[in-house]
């Protein structure tokens, strides 16, 4: 007897799972920038905000190998230590990046414009919210009653610390579903600014947007945004749009302000049998 074929789900969108820096809150995501410059300085090695981006999305210790592994930096690291990073030098990192991180992370829960009214039109839709990081829970428990502050409250959060590994594992977004209760993977939607967040999401089996303008990719704040001419706001949304292309996202838009609208275009593609499988396959 030959094995039953599943239908593919077409139904709606039942949850979005959002990050946190950089696509619900701290525009250009400048909190980890700003405390990866700092810990660097105090060890007499500069970097830029250029190398401090380098990662962002994963694990934030993860996220401390992957500066130390630009070759500027490890020549930077070798000039002043005498010899190459090692992982003891990662491990001492991540233990004084801790605290640092923690006592500013507050300061940085400022809700990207059009969350809060984004959230509440996909909730009166029956979408549930979840939200990832690379933020571990300690930092999340400083920076979630901030944004709680300013009316965010996401219906799950799940760290990297809560699950085996973070991204671009997708065991952050499988708890995520567990906890809203919601299935088949392909009935979620993975939202973030940076190719981690995107494969993250393709791993799990979602579908994926990419944020371009209010992420780290382009690393601007909202005020640098606002001054560009329309052409060189197309330009940016374009180039970055590319990026998150390039690592599997089905959808690209401005910022969470334009989220409404994909999951419309997603809810038609689900409608017509696709599935973010089969997109990612073609991509």
């Amino acid at each position: 007897m030959p094995p039953m074929k599943r239908r593919a789900y077409c139904g709606p969108v039942q949850a979005v799972i959002l990050d946190w820096a950089g696509t619900a809150v701290d525009y250009g995501s400048w909190a980890p920038v700003a405390v990866f410059l700092r810990l660097f300085e105090q060890h007499g090695v500069t970097i830029t905000p250029e190398d401090a981006r380098a990662g962002m999305g994963l694990m934030k210790k993860d996220h401390l190998r992957a500066i130390l592994a630009r070759p500027t930096v490890a020549a930077a690291w070798r000039s002043v230590s005498g010899a190459p990073p090692t992982e003891h030098d990662i491990d001492e990192l991540f233990a004084q990046f801790i605290p640092l991180q923690l006592s500013v992370v507050q300061d940085y829960a400022i809700p990207v414009p059009g969350l809060i009214d984004v959230v509440k039109e996909i909730r009166t839709r029956g979408i549930k919210i979840g939200s990832t990081t690379g933020y571990l829970r300690a930092m999340i428990d400083m920076l979630a009653p901030g944004a709680a502050a300013h009316g965010y409250r996401p219906d799950s959060i799940v760290c990297p610390d809560d699950v085996p590994a973070g991204r671009p594992a997708p065991w952050m977004c499988f708890r995520n579903a567990m906890q809203l209760g919601v299935y088949p993977m392909a009935a979620l939607v993975k939202v973030g600014d940076t190719p981690v967040d995107i494969e993250e999401g393709l791993n799990a089996g979602m579908w994926t947007v990419g944020v371009t303008l209010t992420g780290s990719l382009l690393g601007l704040t909202q005020t640098d945004v606002d001054a560009l001419t329309p052409s060189e706001r197309v330009e940016a949304h374009t180039r970055i749009g590319e990026q998150l292309r390039a690592a599997g996202a089905h959808h690209v838009i401005e910022g969470i302000w334009d989220l409404p609208h994909a999951i419309d275009e997603i809810e038609e593609r689900l409608q017509r049998g696709e599935t973010p499988v089969m997109e990612s396959w073609q991509s």
